[in-house]
């Protein structure tokens, strides 16, 4: 298990920020597919795990990669928070061998909204943004947030681990943040990626939060949905930074050719 403690001065700071905008609240939104454009042909299949507590929880499978072969369904889940969990959700994680709960909140998130975890799964933290106090005001800047999320050595080091936990997990794993757009977004982003998955494909399913999310808009784009363009800040920065997003595999993410095939063979047929 991750067991990162944040310093103080990041409790404090974080809790102000959340202040502004609590995170439980989620977001409705416009359908993906009015916005995916043509390739959103592998999300039109119902990928919602219709979770009363949890509504951008959802599967990343079914997804066919340029070369040909499909990303298990099952495998991998991605979320919003599970404080809200119904004891019926909970019997429906069990159900679907959900194994590894992997967390990217802060430290005040997972405090203020405590996950209800399925029976036998175990719990990781792997805290994206938290580890570093300077990182806290992107929370709620969403291009800061992209640009460092591809950048920062504390979420390199998240989604590193979350990726090799991925990896060497017999059964599901379940991922998620406080809205399961961000975060829980560009960790989707690199492993489809990373599975050879399209690009067009990879958009089209970060776009989905716009759909799943549910509840009232405030106008805060920190509990809304998604924008393109966001996405496309974290892309680029990989490029301007590492060159291109292998290099980003290697020396940022440090993923040996090892994790990456252990990767695919885990989660390809």
């Amino acid at each position: 298990m991750s067991n990162r403690i944040a310093r103080p001065a990041a409790t404090v700071l974080c809790a102000v920020i959340l202040s502004c905008g609590p995170v439980p609240a989620l977001a409705g939104g416009i359908p993906a597919l009015e916005q995916a454009g043509p390739a959103a042909a592998q999300v039109a299949a119902d990928r919602s795990l219709h979770l009363e507590g949890a509504s951008n929880a959802r599967d990343i499978g079914g997804y066919v990669t340029e070369e040909g072969r499909t990303v298990r369904w099952g495998k991998v889940l991605r979320s919003n928070a599970l404080d809200k969990l119904t004891p019926s959700d909970l019997a429906s994680l069990s159900e679907r061998g959900v194994e590894s709960v992997d967390d990217f909140r802060t430290v005040v998130e997972r405090t203020l909204s405590q996950d209800r975890i399925p029976n036998g799964a175990r719990t990781n933290w792997f805290d994206v943004i938290g580890t570093n106090p300077a990182n806290l005001p992107a929370l709620v800047d969403m291009p800061t947030m992209y640009a460092l999320m591809a950048t920062d050595p504390g979420a390199s080091r998240a989604f590193h681990d979350a990726l090799v936990n991925v990896a060497n997990t017999e059964g599901a794993v379940l991922y998620h943040c406080s809205a399961g757009k961000d975060r829980t977004g560009w960790m989707t982003a690199v492993l489809l990626t990373l599975l050879g998955v399209s690009r067009a494909d990879v958009n089209a399913d970060y776009m989905l939060s716009n759909q799943y999310l549910t509840g009232p808009r405030t106008g805060s784009a920190f509990i809304d949905g998604v924008e393109q363009s966001w996405l496309d800040t974290s892309f680029a920065t990989v490029d301007r930074v590492y060159g291109n997003f292998d290099n980003y595999v290697r020396d940022g993410l440090q993923l040996s050719l090892g994790d990456i095939a252990q990767l695919r063979d885990t989660l390809l047929a």
